[in-house]
């Protein structure tokens, strides 16, 4: 089935470790979808959780649909993810230990419905987040001088 990338969290994989993935459905309104057909929604800072054994994002900021007048709702809502019960009772299981958190990787299309990416990560110390800067830069000249050599 082909997919189509909508938007990516810019800050996930820098601010954690992500150990395991998994493709979540989400709860939408029709203008919300009409917006992210167009590209308004943005992923930076937002996260999941778990409460009364349902998950949820919060902090995805989908933004309000321009003919969509009475039936736009709050951009920066709640939104419901689609997951059946076995998967929920693994990502309690998995965010009961300590450090580990649930963080949208990304948004897309599948087919016709949208999905998101949601990640289970465990938080990266500063120390850790200036290794992997450092080992970045490092290749980055490393492909500089290569290029530079031929």
């Amino acid at each position: 089935m082909n997919t189509k990338l909508i938007a990516k969290n810019p800050t996930a994989y820098h601010n954690y470790n992500i150990e395991d993935k998994m493709e979540t459905g989400i709860v939408l309104s029709g203008t919300e979808i009409k917006s992210i057909r167009s590209g308004k929604v943005n992923l930076k800072d937002c996260y999941a959780y778990i409460k009364n054994g349902e998950v949820f994002i919060c902090g995805m900021h989908i933004s309000p649909y321009e003919h969509g007048n009475i039936f736009n709702k709050d951009p920066l809502r709640d939104r419901k993810l689609l997951l059946h019960k076995k998967e929920i009772n693994k990502l309690i299981g998995l965010t009961k230990q300590k450090g580990y958190s649930l963080v949208p990787i990304s948004l897309y299309f599948k087919g016709s419905h949208v999905k998101v990416d949601l990640g289970i990560g465990k938080g990266k110390k500063l120390y850790d987040k200036r290794q992997d800067l450092a080992k970045k830069d490092a290749q980055r000249q490393i492909v500089i001088n290569l290029k530079n050599n031929f």
